[in-house]
């Protein structure tokens, strides 16, 4: 039993302004959700360094902040555009049951409301403070992201994140953009690299939520095809990226090198490892590659930006 005291107030429940300021948090949380700002981070990981080897030096900061704010404001928008596209899919699958267009907390209008505005802001936005080739490339990665892997791809082949992770990889290309103003070779040998590095990476996330994926009717690798193919594809696309990161050796100096052939013994290992694990029916775990391949790229990226801001000689080898 409860006493009430003369003069005194009760507020209630989600009244007043804890109610009021909860709520805000809540909706603000909701639209950060909708972004999915851990994959931005990782996005954001590979342009930096981009931009350290395109200036072959440190870029200005105000370049490196102005390119990794547009670069954040086209994954943001990308990615809440795929939430309102895969809202129905994401109520199925248990991986993705908590976005917030799954959980009702934001309407889908409002949400793609909210991804074109962003998407918009980031092209205005890169053409401004850098140039106009970056913007451009920053809306074909949206577009392509959308339209090419969410609406094309994702729900009709198990070659959807081959190609849909195309779009993944441009935030290299639009680095390289903002400094140069052109697309470089080397920014498409980067390009290259995250591309085949896609697949490994996600099919072994697949791997581990292949039922929610058979639930949701998205013909992922995993579920279309036996464990045994799908490790024998990572081992392949593995060998393929690690062929790749050696095309930047004429850029590059004896750092980058002995990095780039190192962690990629070290990744093509790890798949062979999988796949014979795998093989001979023993109880392996995918999602070890998946954050084995987090490390990896992190790693190769970061020794991209060291080698490009020590400024040591380059191999220049011919190919």
């Amino acid at each position: 039993m409860s006493v009430s005291h003369p003069g005194s107030t009760r507020t209630p429940p989600g009244g007043g302004f804890r109610g009021g300021l909860h709520r805000a948090r809540t909706t603000v949380d909701a639209y950060l959700g909708l972004t999915k700002t851990r994959i931005i981070e990782q996005l954001l990981v590979v342009t930096v360094p981009a931009m350290f080897l395109a200036e072959r030096g440190i870029p200005s900061v105000w370049l490196i902040v102005a390119t990794l704010l547009g670069g954040a404001l086209a994954a943001a928008s990308a990615h809440a555009l795929n939430c309102v596209v895969d809202a129905d899919i994401d109520k199925v699958m248990k991986r993705t049951a908590r976005r917030p267009l799954a959980r009702g907390q934001v309407p889908r209008r409002n949400a793609l409301i909210f991804g074109l505005v962003l998407g918009v802001l980031s092209s205005v936005w890169l053409g401004l403070t850098t140039n106009w080739l970056a913007a451009a490339l920053s809306v074909a990665a949206i577009a392509f992201y959308v339209l090419v892997y969410t609406l094309l791809l994702k729900r009709r082949t198990s070659q959807n994140i081959v190609w849909g992770g195309a779009a993944g990889c441009m935030p290299v290309v639009i680095g390289w953009a903002a400094v140069t103003g052109t697309v470089g070779w080397p920014a498409w040998v980067m390009f290259a690299i995250i591309f085949f590095w896609t697949p490994p990476h996600f099919w072994a996330l697949a791997m581990r939520y292949r039922e929610d994926y058979a639930a949701a009717g998205v013909p992922m690798l995993p579920v279309v095809a036996t464990p045994v193919q799908v490790s024998r594809r990572i081992v392949a696309y593995a060998w393929v990226m690690a062929a790749v990161t050696l095309l930047l050796l004429p850029v590059t100096s004896w750092i980058y090198a002995a990095v780039a052939v190192l962690i990629g013994v070290w990744f093509v290992y790890s798949a062979h490892r999988l796949h014979h694990g795998i093989v001979a029916g023993h109880d392996v775990t995918p999602m070890k590659l998946f954050h084995l391949s987090n490390a990896y790229l992190c790693a190769l990226f970061a020794a991209i930006a060291v080698d490009a801001a020590l400024g040591l000689p380059v191999l220049g080898l011919p190919f």
